[in-house]
Protein backbone atom coordinates (compact mmCIF):
# COMPACT_ATOMS: atom_id res chain seq x y z
CA UNK A 1 0.00 0.00 0.00
CA UNK A 2 1.65 2.86 -1.18
CA UNK A 3 -0.52 5.67 0.44
CA UNK A 4 1.78 4.88 3.94
CA UNK A 5 4.91 6.50 1.67
CA UNK A 6 5.64 10.11 2.42
CA UNK A 7 4.24 12.21 0.03
CA UNK A 8 7.11 13.11 -2.47
CA UNK A 9 7.62 9.40 -2.50
CA UNK A 10 3.97 8.60 -3.84
CA UNK A 11 4.19 11.01 -5.86
CA UNK A 12 7.51 9.92 -7.79
CA UNK A 13 5.23 6.01 -7.92
CA UNK A 14 2.49 8.40 -9.27
CA UNK A 15 4.46 9.65 -12.31
CA UNK A 16 6.60 6.14 -13.04
CA UNK A 17 2.87 4.83 -13.15
CA UNK A 18 1.50 7.00 -15.68
CA UNK A 19 4.66 6.52 -17.68
CA UNK A 20 3.71 2.90 -17.66
CA UNK A 21 0.47 4.00 -18.53
CA UNK A 22 1.31 5.43 -21.98
CA UNK A 23 -0.96 7.95 -23.73
CA UNK A 24 -3.99 5.89 -24.60
CA UNK A 25 -5.32 6.82 -20.43
CA UNK A 26 -6.61 10.33 -20.08
CA UNK A 27 -8.32 9.94 -16.73
CA UNK A 28 -8.03 7.95 -13.69
CA UNK A 29 -10.62 6.97 -11.06
CA UNK A 30 -10.08 6.59 -7.12
CA UNK A 31 -12.36 4.38 -5.66
CA UNK A 32 -13.44 3.65 -2.19
CA UNK A 33 -16.12 2.16 -0.84
CA UNK A 34 -18.58 3.48 2.22
CA UNK A 35 -20.17 1.60 5.23
CA UNK A 36 -23.71 1.10 2.98
CA UNK A 37 -21.39 -0.62 0.48
CA UNK A 38 -21.53 1.49 -2.37
CA UNK A 39 -18.58 2.07 -4.43
CA UNK A 40 -17.82 6.27 -4.70
CA UNK A 41 -15.90 7.66 -7.25
CA UNK A 42 -13.54 10.81 -7.47
CA UNK A 43 -11.78 10.94 -10.53
CA UNK A 44 -8.77 12.78 -11.74
CA UNK A 45 -7.20 13.68 -15.10
CA UNK A 46 -4.15 11.62 -16.13
CA UNK A 47 -1.24 14.41 -15.60
CA UNK A 48 -3.38 14.99 -11.80
CA UNK A 49 -2.03 11.77 -10.81
CA UNK A 50 0.99 12.46 -8.83
CA UNK A 51 -0.61 15.87 -7.27
CA UNK A 52 -3.37 13.36 -5.99
CA UNK A 53 -0.95 10.88 -4.81
CA UNK A 54 0.91 13.50 -2.58
CA UNK A 55 -1.61 15.44 -1.39
CA UNK A 56 -4.75 13.55 -2.07
CA UNK A 57 -8.29 14.29 -3.24
CA UNK A 58 -11.25 16.19 -1.18
CA UNK A 59 -13.85 13.76 -0.11
CA UNK A 60 -16.48 15.14 2.69
CA UNK A 61 -16.55 12.85 5.85
CA UNK A 62 -20.20 12.74 5.75
CA UNK A 63 -19.91 9.99 2.89
CA UNK A 64 -19.17 7.98 6.25
CA UNK A 65 -22.77 8.17 7.01
CA UNK A 66 -24.03 7.93 3.82
CA UNK A 67 -27.62 5.15 3.22
CA UNK A 68 -27.91 3.07 0.23
CA UNK A 69 -30.24 5.42 -1.15
CA UNK A 70 -27.79 8.23 -0.68
CA UNK A 71 -29.50 9.91 2.66
CA UNK A 72 -27.24 10.35 5.94
CA UNK A 73 -27.52 8.67 9.07
CA UNK A 74 -28.55 11.32 11.73
CA UNK A 75 -25.99 13.74 13.52
CA UNK A 76 -24.10 14.32 9.92
CA UNK A 77 -22.91 17.64 9.51
CA UNK A 78 -21.46 19.41 6.99
CA UNK A 79 -17.89 20.45 8.51
CA UNK A 80 -14.67 19.25 8.10
CA UNK A 81 -12.51 17.35 5.00
CA UNK A 82 -10.55 14.39 4.13
CA UNK A 83 -8.05 13.74 2.05
CA UNK A 84 -8.58 10.48 -1.19
CA UNK A 85 -4.69 9.27 -1.30
CA UNK A 86 -4.60 6.78 -4.38
CA UNK A 87 -2.55 3.33 -4.13
CA UNK A 88 -0.74 3.54 -7.24
CA UNK A 89 0.30 0.35 -6.48
CA UNK A 90 -2.88 -1.32 -6.97
CA UNK A 91 -3.35 1.10 -10.72
CA UNK A 92 -4.87 -0.66 -13.51
CA UNK A 93 -5.69 0.53 -16.96
CA UNK A 94 -9.52 -0.38 -17.44
CA UNK A 95 -9.77 -2.56 -20.66
CA UNK A 96 -13.59 -2.22 -20.98
CA UNK A 97 -13.59 1.42 -20.56
CA UNK A 98 -10.69 2.90 -22.64
CA UNK A 99 -8.99 6.11 -21.75
CA UNK A 100 -9.50 5.15 -18.34
CA UNK A 101 -7.53 3.29 -15.08
CA UNK A 102 -8.55 2.65 -11.70
CA UNK A 103 -7.17 2.94 -8.37
CA UNK A 104 -8.31 1.88 -4.81
CA UNK A 105 -7.87 4.91 -2.54
CA UNK A 106 -7.12 5.47 1.39
CA UNK A 107 -8.45 8.45 3.24
CA UNK A 108 -6.51 10.57 5.39
CA UNK A 109 -6.96 13.53 7.29
CA UNK A 110 -5.71 16.78 6.28
CA UNK A 111 -2.75 16.55 8.68
CA UNK A 112 -2.03 13.22 6.69
CA UNK A 113 -3.10 11.26 9.49
CA UNK A 114 -4.77 7.65 8.78
CA UNK A 115 -8.71 8.31 8.83
CA UNK A 116 -9.80 5.97 11.91
CA UNK A 117 -13.06 5.42 10.12
CA UNK A 118 -11.48 4.47 6.56
CA UNK A 119 -12.68 0.93 6.06
CA UNK A 120 -9.65 -0.30 3.64
CA UNK A 121 -6.73 0.99 6.19
CA UNK A 122 -8.65 -1.32 8.56
CA UNK A 123 -8.36 -4.24 6.34
CA UNK A 124 -4.98 -3.03 6.08
CA UNK A 125 -4.53 -3.11 10.04
CA UNK A 126 -5.82 -6.96 9.93
CA UNK A 127 -3.50 -7.73 7.25
CA UNK A 128 -0.88 -6.68 9.45
CA UNK A 129 -1.82 -8.51 13.02
CA UNK A 130 -1.56 -11.65 10.31
CA UNK A 131 2.24 -10.81 9.38
CA UNK A 132 2.48 -10.29 13.45
CA UNK A 133 1.75 -13.44 13.85
CA UNK A 134 3.64 -15.31 11.92
CA UNK A 135 0.50 -15.88 9.39
CA UNK A 136 0.07 -15.32 5.64
CA UNK A 137 -3.95 -15.06 4.48
CA UNK A 138 -5.28 -15.96 1.22
CA UNK A 139 -8.90 -14.58 0.28
CA UNK A 140 -11.50 -14.64 -2.45
CA UNK A 141 -14.83 -12.95 -2.99
CA UNK A 142 -16.81 -14.50 -5.53
CA UNK A 143 -18.63 -12.33 -7.71
CA UNK A 144 -22.26 -13.16 -8.74
CA UNK A 145 -24.66 -10.51 -10.48
CA UNK A 146 -27.76 -10.62 -12.68
CA UNK A 147 -28.52 -8.57 -15.68
CA UNK A 148 -31.56 -7.06 -15.56
CA UNK A 149 -32.71 -6.76 -19.36
CA UNK A 150 -34.39 -9.59 -20.27
CA UNK A 151 -31.02 -11.49 -21.23
CA UNK A 152 -29.54 -14.40 -20.26
CA UNK A 153 -32.92 -16.70 -19.92
CA UNK A 154 -32.62 -20.78 -20.30
CA UNK A 155 -31.49 -23.13 -17.50
CA UNK A 156 -29.79 -23.01 -14.24
CA UNK A 157 -26.48 -23.70 -15.01
CA UNK A 158 -27.40 -24.24 -19.06
CA UNK A 159 -26.06 -24.11 -21.59
CA UNK A 160 -28.20 -22.01 -23.15
CA UNK A 161 -27.57 -19.21 -21.30
CA UNK A 162 -23.96 -19.16 -22.10
CA UNK A 163 -24.69 -19.58 -26.05
CA UNK A 164 -26.90 -16.65 -26.16
CA UNK A 165 -24.36 -14.15 -24.34
CA UNK A 166 -20.88 -16.20 -25.47
CA UNK A 167 -20.21 -12.88 -26.56
CA UNK A 168 -20.54 -10.79 -23.91
CA UNK A 169 -18.88 -13.17 -21.64
CA UNK A 170 -15.93 -13.28 -23.81
CA UNK A 171 -15.41 -9.50 -24.25
CA UNK A 172 -15.62 -9.69 -19.93
CA UNK A 173 -12.97 -12.84 -19.70
CA UNK A 174 -10.85 -10.39 -22.27
CA UNK A 175 -11.24 -7.16 -20.01
CA UNK A 176 -9.99 -9.21 -16.94
CA UNK A 177 -7.41 -10.89 -18.80
CA UNK A 178 -5.57 -7.48 -20.04
CA UNK A 179 -6.00 -6.03 -16.44
CA UNK A 180 -3.82 -8.68 -15.20
CA UNK A 181 -6.51 -10.63 -13.61
CA UNK A 182 -6.12 -14.46 -13.04
CA UNK A 183 -9.78 -15.41 -13.80
CA UNK A 184 -10.63 -19.16 -12.54
CA UNK A 185 -13.89 -19.63 -13.39
CA UNK A 186 -17.30 -17.91 -14.85
CA UNK A 187 -20.46 -19.95 -15.45
CA UNK A 188 -24.27 -19.32 -15.40
CA UNK A 189 -25.62 -19.36 -12.26
CA UNK A 190 -29.40 -20.28 -10.91
CA UNK A 191 -31.41 -17.10 -11.33
CA UNK A 192 -32.63 -16.35 -14.62
CA UNK A 193 -29.70 -13.84 -16.26
CA UNK A 194 -27.30 -14.63 -13.15
CA UNK A 195 -23.59 -15.07 -13.65
CA UNK A 196 -20.63 -16.27 -11.00
CA UNK A 197 -17.16 -15.30 -11.38
CA UNK A 198 -13.99 -16.29 -9.10
CA UNK A 199 -10.51 -15.22 -9.46
CA UNK A 200 -7.52 -16.50 -8.20
CA UNK A 201 -6.83 -15.40 -4.04
CA UNK A 202 -4.99 -13.00 -2.65
CA UNK A 203 -4.26 -11.76 0.72
CA UNK A 204 -6.65 -9.24 2.42
CA UNK A 205 -6.83 -5.59 0.82
CA UNK A 206 -5.76 -7.54 -2.80
CA UNK A 207 -8.76 -9.88 -2.56
CA UNK A 208 -11.26 -6.76 -1.55
CA UNK A 209 -9.39 -4.83 -4.25
CA UNK A 210 -10.53 -7.48 -6.96
CA UNK A 211 -13.64 -7.44 -6.10
CA UNK A 212 -14.37 -4.04 -6.78
CA UNK A 213 -12.64 -4.10 -9.66
CA UNK A 214 -13.83 -7.44 -11.21
CA UNK A 215 -17.50 -5.31 -10.58
CA UNK A 216 -16.61 -2.56 -12.29
CA UNK A 217 -15.35 -4.62 -15.08
CA UNK A 218 -18.75 -6.37 -14.89
CA UNK A 219 -20.97 -3.22 -15.52
CA UNK A 220 -18.49 -1.95 -17.66
CA UNK A 221 -18.76 -4.49 -20.01
CA UNK A 222 -22.25 -5.05 -19.70
CA UNK A 223 -22.88 -1.44 -20.72
CA UNK A 224 -21.12 -1.93 -23.70
CA UNK A 225 -23.56 -4.48 -24.44
CA UNK A 226 -26.39 -2.45 -23.88
CA UNK A 227 -27.23 -4.15 -20.74
CA UNK A 228 -27.51 -3.55 -16.41
CA UNK A 229 -25.74 -5.43 -14.01
CA UNK A 230 -27.34 -5.79 -10.60
CA UNK A 231 -24.85 -7.35 -7.46
CA UNK A 232 -28.21 -6.56 -5.01
CA UNK A 233 -28.38 -9.16 -2.30
CA UNK A 234 -31.88 -9.54 -4.03
CA UNK A 235 -33.46 -8.15 -7.27
CA UNK A 236 -36.16 -10.40 -7.37
CA UNK A 237 -38.72 -11.14 -4.54
CA UNK A 238 -38.75 -14.75 -3.47
CA UNK A 239 -35.63 -15.00 -5.70
CA UNK A 240 -32.16 -16.47 -4.53
CA UNK A 241 -30.08 -13.15 -5.20
CA UNK A 242 -26.46 -12.55 -5.48
CA UNK A 243 -24.13 -13.64 -3.14
CA UNK A 244 -20.68 -12.56 -1.96
CA UNK A 245 -19.46 -15.52 -0.47
CA UNK A 246 -15.69 -15.43 0.99
CA UNK A 247 -13.26 -17.93 1.07
CA UNK A 248 -10.08 -17.91 2.90
CA UNK A 249 -7.42 -19.82 4.01
CA UNK A 250 -4.73 -19.52 6.80
CA UNK A 251 -1.16 -20.71 6.23
CA UNK A 252 2.00 -20.30 9.09
CA UNK A 253 5.73 -21.18 7.08
CA UNK A 254 4.62 -22.37 3.85
CA UNK A 255 1.83 -25.13 5.28
CA UNK A 256 -2.30 -24.62 5.41
CA UNK A 257 -3.73 -24.87 8.60
CA UNK A 258 -6.70 -26.23 7.37
CA UNK A 259 -4.97 -29.47 6.27
CA UNK A 260 -1.96 -31.95 7.52
CA UNK A 261 -3.06 -31.58 11.12
CA UNK A 262 -4.81 -33.89 13.78
CA UNK A 263 -8.38 -32.13 13.85
CA UNK A 264 -11.54 -33.09 11.80
CA UNK A 265 -10.74 -33.15 7.99
CA UNK A 266 -6.94 -32.56 8.51
CA UNK A 267 -7.60 -28.94 10.21
CA UNK A 268 -4.67 -27.95 12.67
CA UNK A 269 -5.39 -26.64 16.24
CA UNK A 270 -4.76 -23.09 15.27
CA UNK A 271 -7.16 -23.91 12.05
CA UNK A 272 -9.58 -24.88 14.03
CA UNK A 273 -10.02 -22.20 16.60
CA UNK A 274 -9.64 -19.18 13.89
CA UNK A 275 -12.53 -20.82 12.35
CA UNK A 276 -14.63 -21.25 15.68
CA UNK A 277 -13.65 -17.41 16.07
CA UNK A 278 -15.56 -16.49 12.96
CA UNK A 279 -18.04 -18.57 13.82
CA UNK A 280 -18.65 -17.34 17.04
CA UNK A 281 -18.65 -13.52 15.64
CA UNK A 282 -21.49 -14.45 12.59
CA UNK A 283 -24.48 -12.48 14.09
CA UNK A 284 -22.45 -9.96 14.37
CA UNK A 285 -20.16 -10.03 11.54
CA UNK A 286 -23.68 -10.31 9.21
CA UNK A 287 -24.04 -6.76 9.98
CA UNK A 288 -20.55 -6.53 7.88
CA UNK A 289 -21.26 -9.43 5.90
CA UNK A 290 -25.40 -8.82 4.94
CA UNK A 291 -25.34 -5.51 5.82
CA UNK A 292 -28.92 -4.20 4.09
CA UNK A 293 -32.08 -4.51 4.13
CA UNK A 294 -32.11 -6.51 1.17
CA UNK A 295 -29.27 -9.26 2.23
CA UNK A 296 -32.22 -10.75 5.14
CA UNK A 297 -34.20 -11.34 1.71
CA UNK A 298 -31.72 -13.95 0.39
CA UNK A 299 -30.71 -14.93 3.71
CA UNK A 300 -33.22 -17.43 4.48
CA UNK A 301 -33.36 -21.18 4.60
CA UNK A 302 -33.84 -23.58 1.40
CA UNK A 303 -31.52 -21.15 -0.81
CA UNK A 304 -28.03 -22.13 0.05
CA UNK A 305 -27.51 -18.70 0.81
CA UNK A 306 -26.06 -20.05 4.26
CA UNK A 307 -28.57 -19.01 7.08
CA UNK A 308 -27.26 -21.10 9.76
CA UNK A 309 -24.79 -20.59 12.30
CA UNK A 310 -23.15 -23.68 11.77
CA UNK A 311 -20.22 -25.53 10.28
CA UNK A 312 -20.10 -28.27 7.57
CA UNK A 313 -17.68 -30.04 5.09
CA UNK A 314 -19.07 -29.25 1.72
CA UNK A 315 -22.52 -28.13 3.38
CA UNK A 316 -23.64 -25.49 1.04
CA UNK A 317 -26.52 -24.25 3.70
CA UNK A 318 -24.30 -23.99 6.47
CA UNK A 319 -22.77 -20.36 7.09
CA UNK A 320 -19.02 -21.99 7.11
CA UNK A 321 -18.36 -24.17 4.45
CA UNK A 322 -15.50 -26.22 4.90
CA UNK A 323 -13.69 -27.14 1.93
CA UNK A 324 -11.05 -29.69 2.36
CA UNK A 325 -9.88 -30.01 -1.45
CA UNK A 326 -8.27 -32.57 -3.45
CA UNK A 327 -4.73 -31.44 -2.37
CA UNK A 328 -3.79 -29.65 0.94
CA UNK A 329 -3.07 -26.34 -0.65
CA UNK A 330 -6.53 -26.15 -1.89
CA UNK A 331 -8.31 -26.94 1.50
CA UNK A 332 -10.06 -23.52 2.49
CA UNK A 333 -13.12 -21.96 4.07
CA UNK A 334 -16.46 -20.24 2.62
CA UNK A 335 -18.19 -17.88 4.39
CA UNK A 336 -21.57 -18.22 2.65
CA UNK A 337 -24.12 -15.94 4.52
CA UNK A 338 -22.32 -12.57 2.59
CA UNK A 339 -23.43 -10.94 -0.07
CA UNK A 340 -22.91 -8.42 -2.64
CA UNK A 341 -23.81 -5.57 -0.63
CA UNK A 342 -20.89 -5.89 1.59
CA UNK A 343 -17.86 -3.48 1.43
CA UNK A 344 -15.30 -5.83 1.08
CA UNK A 345 -12.83 -4.22 3.12
CA UNK A 346 -14.60 -4.51 6.33
CA UNK A 347 -16.07 -7.88 5.48
CA UNK A 348 -12.80 -9.33 5.51
CA UNK A 349 -11.25 -7.40 8.26
CA UNK A 350 -14.15 -8.24 10.25
CA UNK A 351 -13.58 -11.86 9.95
CA UNK A 352 -9.98 -12.05 10.21
CA UNK A 353 -10.20 -10.25 13.72
CA UNK A 354 -12.95 -12.54 14.62
CA UNK A 355 -10.89 -15.35 14.03
CA UNK A 356 -7.68 -14.04 15.75
CA UNK A 357 -9.87 -14.07 18.90
CA UNK A 358 -10.83 -17.53 18.24
CA UNK A 359 -7.19 -18.37 18.43
CA UNK A 360 -6.40 -16.58 21.32
CA UNK A 361 -9.32 -17.95 23.48
CA UNK A 362 -8.53 -21.62 21.78
CA UNK A 363 -11.48 -22.23 20.59
CA UNK A 364 -12.82 -25.53 19.25
CA UNK A 365 -15.82 -25.86 16.52
CA UNK A 366 -18.88 -27.12 17.61
CA UNK A 367 -20.43 -30.85 15.99
CA UNK A 368 -20.36 -30.81 12.81
CA UNK A 369 -23.71 -30.42 10.89
CA UNK A 370 -23.75 -32.89 8.01
CA UNK A 371 -27.20 -32.82 6.58
CA UNK A 372 -29.75 -29.68 6.57
CA UNK A 373 -29.34 -28.09 9.14
CA UNK A 374 -33.13 -27.48 9.47
CA UNK A 375 -32.88 -31.36 10.51
CA UNK A 376 -30.20 -31.19 12.79
CA UNK A 377 -32.59 -30.12 15.88
CA UNK A 378 -29.66 -28.12 16.89
CA UNK A 379 -28.18 -25.67 14.38
CA UNK A 380 -29.16 -22.18 15.31
CA UNK A 381 -30.66 -19.58 12.66
CA UNK A 382 -28.53 -16.76 12.33
CA UNK A 383 -30.43 -12.74 12.46
CA UNK A 384 -33.25 -12.75 9.80
CA UNK A 385 -33.55 -9.27 10.15
CA UNK A 386 -31.22 -6.19 10.06
CA UNK A 387 -31.95 -5.02 13.36
CA UNK A 388 -31.14 -8.23 14.88
CA UNK A 389 -27.74 -8.71 13.43
CA UNK A 390 -27.14 -4.38 14.12
CA UNK A 391 -27.69 -5.65 17.81
CA UNK A 392 -25.07 -8.36 17.95
CA UNK A 393 -22.73 -5.79 16.28
CA UNK A 394 -22.93 -3.32 18.72
CA UNK A 395 -22.65 -5.77 21.68
CA UNK A 396 -19.69 -7.70 19.79
CA UNK A 397 -16.48 -6.21 22.32
CA UNK A 398 -14.16 -8.26 19.24
CA UNK A 399 -15.49 -6.05 16.54
CA UNK A 400 -15.61 -3.09 19.04
CA UNK A 401 -11.89 -3.18 19.58
CA UNK A 402 -10.54 -4.63 15.70
CA UNK A 403 -12.65 -1.63 14.50
CA UNK A 404 -11.94 1.05 16.89
CA UNK A 405 -14.54 3.50 17.91
CA UNK A 406 -15.18 5.76 15.28
CA UNK A 407 -15.44 3.04 12.32
CA UNK A 408 -17.83 1.03 14.55
CA UNK A 409 -20.03 3.65 15.75
CA UNK A 410 -20.21 5.05 11.63
CA UNK A 411 -20.89 1.08 10.91
CA UNK A 412 -23.87 1.01 13.51
CA UNK A 413 -25.33 4.58 12.65
CA UNK A 414 -25.56 3.42 9.45
CA UNK A 415 -27.23 0.34 9.30
CA UNK A 416 -29.35 1.53 12.60
CA UNK A 417 -30.81 4.29 9.84
CA UNK A 418 -31.19 2.05 7.44
CA UNK A 419 -33.25 -0.05 9.34
CA UNK A 420 -35.43 2.28 10.19
CA UNK A 421 -35.44 3.91 6.84
CA UNK A 422 -36.84 0.82 5.44
CA UNK A 423 -38.93 -0.65 8.43
CA UNK A 424 -42.80 -1.25 6.89
CA UNK A 425 -41.43 -1.29 3.56
CA UNK A 426 -42.44 -4.67 1.43
CA UNK A 427 -39.99 -7.09 -0.69
CA UNK A 428 -41.08 -5.46 -3.55
CA UNK A 429 -40.40 -1.91 -2.60
CA UNK A 430 -36.98 -3.01 -0.80
CA UNK A 431 -35.61 -3.89 -3.94
CA UNK A 432 -36.95 -1.66 -6.10
CA UNK A 433 -35.30 0.92 -3.90
CA UNK A 434 -32.14 -1.17 -4.14
CA UNK A 435 -31.21 -3.12 -6.36
CA UNK A 436 -29.54 -0.61 -8.42
CA UNK A 437 -26.96 0.76 -5.78
CA UNK A 438 -24.91 -2.13 -6.12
Amino acid sequence: MTTKLPPAERAALARAAVDRLGPEVDGVILGWVDNAGVQRVKAVPVDRLAHAAEWGVGAAPCFDAFLVDDAMAPGTGPVGDLRLVPDVSALTALAAQPGWAFAPADRYGQDGVPHPGCQRLFAGRMAAEAARRGLEVRAGIEVEWMLLDGAGAGPAYGMRRLIGLSDYLRELLRALRAQGMAVLQIHPEYAVGQFELSLAPGGPVEAADTALLVRHTVQAVSVRHGLDASFAPAVTAGGVGNGGHLHLSLWRAGHNLGAGGPGRYGLTAEGEAFLAGVLAELPALLALGAPSVASYLRLVPGRWSGPYRCWGRENREAALRLIPGSAPEQANAEVKCFDAAANPYLAIGGVLAAGFAGIDRGLRLPPEVCGDPVDSGYAERLPAELPVATAAFKGSDVLREALGAELHSAVLAVRTAEAERFAGRDPDEVIAATRLRW
